[in-house]
């Protein structure tokens, strides 16, 4: 198990008194009480020196620990470039003149207001993560309520955390695939992708027999009858890695590992820099370079916060492992969908799993290895 971390670090300026001849008086020696001979005597703060060392701590002038901030703090204390940053505060400023319009205006309705008053909630509220369980559940809650205001529809969105004792992992069997890419197809549909640029999590990798596993040459988007003679057909997506170098990068902790192996992202705190995407050794991350677009009549309204809920333009997106089916104890919709049985997926903890009775049966492999990155995704062939 990982070694938790600190994440502050209270300095009452102990190091620097002890490494000073002086107690404040204005004399290094003599016969106020406070000198000793002894190096080795324990120095003691005032009453006056310990609640200055506090209220600097707590003003933040020295390292605090992040979940002492409410959001608004979180908000500005991230690190960014010129350009984020002035993208950050036009929103924000954006915003917070809408919410103060909208509540002095004579001719707004109740809806207005409210939506007025979600935006300006949402704008600046922290890090999910961060998050305790009420938050979490208040965020989903104005995401739902929001979503009702503007469409008049409902939806369901769940905060639902990591199960006990859940290790998620996935086996692809390459003898099985015949590139029918259903599991595309059900994955656009249940994570609500963009319809307008395409975007696909899954890619489907057709490749010539007997050379072995050239990506740089395979086909990844063709469109012939399948199975076409002479190929195999190999998928790829996020593998949600153990040691995820897209998490190490990210410079705002917008990605994270979660105790259940996924990957996830906070679409809210993603500052857009694809750090996260050039780190990736498996092509796993999609950047949406517009506002994705789906047809109100095809949205899946069954979501979760971490998940397939509407992600706004300039963050990334990849596979959860469809997190709002998986962690409610259904497969991801492409293992559902997939018609050759390819795809299996389970809890990694269970010795009753079909994904465990793989690993622990068949000859399975996982891609670069060699990079210690610790993908939870295995291939395998019969």
């Amino acid at each position: 198990m990982a070694e938790k971390k600190k994440w502050f670090q209270l300095d009452l300026g102990l190091s620097k008194a002890q490494g000073s001849g002086s107690c404040g008086c204005g004399k290094d020696s003599g016969d106020c009480g406070s000198h000793s001979d002894h190096p080795d005597k324990e120095y003691r703060l005032t009453a006056e020196e310990f609640d200055a060392a506090v209220e600097k701590e707590l003003m933040g002038e020295t390292a605090v620990s992040q979940t002492q901030k409410d959001g608004f703090q979180q908000v500005f204390d991230v690190k960014m470039d010129r350009r984020t940053a002035f993208r950050k505060l036009t929103a924000s400023l954006l915003v917070g003149a809408g919410a103060v319009h909208t509540s002095c205006s004579l001719t707004a309705g109740n809806e207005t207001k409210e939506k007025a008053q979600i935006d300006w909630e949402e704008q600046f509220k922290g890090n999910y993560k961060l998050m305790t369980k009420e938050e979490k559940q208040a965020t989903v809650d104005r995401l739902v309520r929001s979503y009702q205001l503007r469409k008049k529809k409902n939806i369901k969105m769940s905060s639902a955390d990591a199960s006990k004792d859940v290790l998620f992992g996935y086996a692809f069997n390459i003898s099985k695939c015949q590139g029918y890419m259903n599991c595309v197809s059900a994955c656009v549909e249940e994570n609500n992708q963009d319809r307008n640029s395409q975007m696909q999590y899954i890619r489907i990798h057709e490749m010539k027999d007997g050379e072995g596993f050239k990506f740089n040459e395979a086909d990844d988007n063709y469109y012939h009858e399948v199975p076409a003679e002479g190929h195999f057909y190999m998928g790829t997506q996020c593998f949600h890695c153990d040691n995820p170098p897209c998490v190490n990068v990210c410079p705002v902790e917008a990605t994270w590992r979660e105790e259940d192996g996924l990957v996830v992202i906070d679409y809210d705190w993603c500052i857009g820099c694809r750090y996260c995407m050039a780190a990736c050794p498996y092509d796993g991350r999609r950047f949406n370079w517009s506002k994705p677009e789906v047809p109100e009549d095809e949205v899946n309204k069954n979501q979760h916060y971490l998940g397939n809920r509407m992600r706004k333009k300039g963050v990334m997106e990849k596979c959860t492992f469809c997190v709002q089916r998986s962690r409610a104890g259904k497969d991801p919709a492409c293992v559902e969908a997939c018609p050759t049985g390819a795809r299996i997926f389970g809890n990694l903890l269970d010795p009753d799993s079909t994904i465990r009775w793989v690993l622990e049966n068949k000859q399975v492999f996982r891609l670069k290895e060699d990079l210690g990155t610790e993908p939870k995704f295995w291939y395998f062939m019969d």
